[in-house]
């Protein structure tokens, strides 16, 4: 195996036996060989589409497909066989739709038949690695980091799919760029615009998955969330999906039941229609990296709705579950929103006692931001507000990640800090105060309402008649996968510089295409919070 797609990759350039998320060697060579696969849809599908035929089966399954190869979302070879027999039954579909003279020169990826056996696929993955990609590493590097784009912009029109939320365009561009990775005449100057049109795409895709979560939920409002945890059955809910945490309310409502978000479920607080069920008790534990420890001895059922999970641990595996794209070996999956399993197995537990805890903020999503456009603007105008930080992104477990907290304590404070993804538990539990009676700390929710972030920036930018990389605004990032990869994309096909980036920079961006980015955007490495605060008020 060889993966590099994640920021805690082996010796920061890739795991070759065993991936540091867990993967086992077998899981990556079925997810090289899904990746083969989308590239022969995707190229069968820009065709169809160019003659006026769309499917939205493929569309959704290219979706699929793609976020189940996301880090910590699919660990399960059965799972994977599915997808796997799945794409070649869409090919197969595609072959149909598109007559051989409309073909073209049709690259090997769409005369591909995938194996029927885990093990056929296995053989024939052993030639499929990413390595195999363009022999330039240029070009490769811009592949790979496509690529990595793609899977998040996939895993946001999952979402958004989920909702009721779809954009042909968003599914156009994906089988168009599916198709350009087949393409080895491709040079940089063609990889670069498709690489920034991922970003692009991907504004449309969030923009998307916001509708779908304010039509159906109302739009966040600010909210303190205890993390006390209340006397009875719990179960505790993972991973990013609104949806699934809206059934699971619905089906254990009146049974005593205490349900608890975890990770990048925090910001569902601030909706008012998830807000609503009184059984919503709180919030548990921290980050995603720290569920090893905090599950340990819980008794609580855990619910994997989206990427996130680790290796469960055997003390508590046995009540682990998983939903949606999310699998483990022997651990059972949640088909249907069927939560039945899950309560069964809380209210078994006994649950659990009644203890203290602290509040974590959120909820300070777009609308809920700009209806204090106009005390912001003349906080800033009059020098109380100094400037604007984002600090966020996706959190992990490898060293270096205290930055963020340091560099956040540090802020001086007539600073505001606008901050969203998992990044923010390094320092969502410290009292930053207000200026002016306006929170210091702005929790604007998950990674994909990156969304709300940009049109606070955009809204700002209008009003002081400028644009966002003139305002008093600096971009601190952290990054994990691939849906901050694409997240990335989309601040700078809005053309923002200036970006820190860390804890350490992607293995997959060759040397060139790094100096591409810091010329071009002025991309800058993260060094220490003092001299990157000293450098930012310079």
């Amino acid at each position: 195996m060889f993966c590099y797609q994640c920021e805690q990759t082996v010796g920061g350039t890739g795991c070759t036996s065993m991936g540091m998320c867990g993967k086992h060697q077998d899981v990556a060579g079925l997810q090289d060989l899904m990746v083969h696969q989308l590239k022969g849809i995707g190229y069968l599908a820009h065709k169809a589409r160019l003659l006026g035929k769309v499917d939205d089966e493929v569309n959704r399954y290219t979706a699929e497909a793609l976020f189940s190869t996301i880090t910590n979302v699919d660990f399960d070879p059965d799972r994977l066989m599915h997808w796997i027999n799945k794409g070649e039954s869409m090919r197969q579909k595609l072959l149909a739709m598109v007559p051989v003279k409309e073909r073209g020169d049709a690259p090997d990826s769409v005369s591909f038949a995938s194996g029927k056996t885990a093990s056929d696929c296995l053989s024939q993955a052993s030639e499929l690695t990413i390595l195999n990609f363009h022999t330039d590493p240029d070009i490769r590097s811009l592949e790979h980091l496509l690529l990595y784009g793609l899977k998040g912009l996939a895993a946001y029109a999952d979402h958004a799919a989920i909702l009721g939320k779809k954009d042909d365009a968003v599914f156009g561009y994906m089988h168009k760029a599916l198709s350009k990775l087949n393409d080895s005449s491709q040079t940089l100057e063609d990889l670069v615009p498709l690489v920034l049109e991922c970003g692009t795409v991907n504004i449309r895709c969030m923009q998307l998955l916001d509708e779908g979560h304010t039509s159906r939920f109302g739009h966040p409002q600010p909210v303190n969330v205890s993390t006390a945890r209340k006397k009875g059955p719990a179960i505790v809910i993972s991973g990013h999906d609104m949806a699934d945490l809206e059934e699971l309310l619905k089906q254990t409502e009146g049974k005593g039941v205490n349900v608890y978000t975890h990770g990048e479920m925090l910001p569902a607080h601030g909706y008012p229609g998830l807000r609503k069920f009184k059984h919503l008790a709180g919030h548990f534990g921290t980050a995603w990296q720290n569920q090893q420890k905090e599950f340990e001895a819980v008794p609580a059922a855990f619910v994997f709705t989206t990427n996130c999970i680790q290796k469960p641990r055997d003390s508590y595996k046995d009540r682990v579950f998983t939903c949606n794209l999310v699998g483990w070996p022997g651990v059972p999956h949640v088909n249907n929103r069927d939560f039945a399993p899950v309560i069964k197995r809380a209210m078994e537990l006994g649950g659990l006692e009644e203890t203290g805890g602290s509040v974590m903020p959120t909820g300070f999503a777009r609308t809920a931001v700009l209806s204090h456009a106009g005390a912001i603007v003349d906080a800033v105008k009059s020098g109380v507000i100094k400037r604007f930080f984002v600090i966020g992104g996706c959190d992990g477990a490898k060293p270096g990640r205290n930055y963020y907290t340091e560099f956040a304590q540090n802020v001086p404070k007539n600073s505001v800090i606008i901050t969203l993804a998992c990044g923010k538990f390094r320092f969502n539990t410290l009292d930053f105060g207000a200026i002016g009676g306006i929170p210091r700390f702005l929790d604007v929710g998950q990674c994909n309402d990156a969304y709300s972030a940009v049109v606070v920036a955009q809204t700002l930018a209008q009003a002081f008649k400028c644009t966002i990389n003139d305002l008093p605004l600096s971009f601190v990032l952290s990054w994990y996968e691939q849906k901050a990869v694409v997240v990335l994309l989309s601040l700078l096909s809005l053309g923002i510089r200036g970006i820190r980036l860390g804890p350490s920079l992607p293995a997959f961006l060759s040397k060139n295409v790094l100096a591409f980015l810091v010329k071009t955007f002025d991309i800058k490495p993260i060094t220490t919070p003092n001299e990157d605060l000293k450098a930012i008020f310079s």
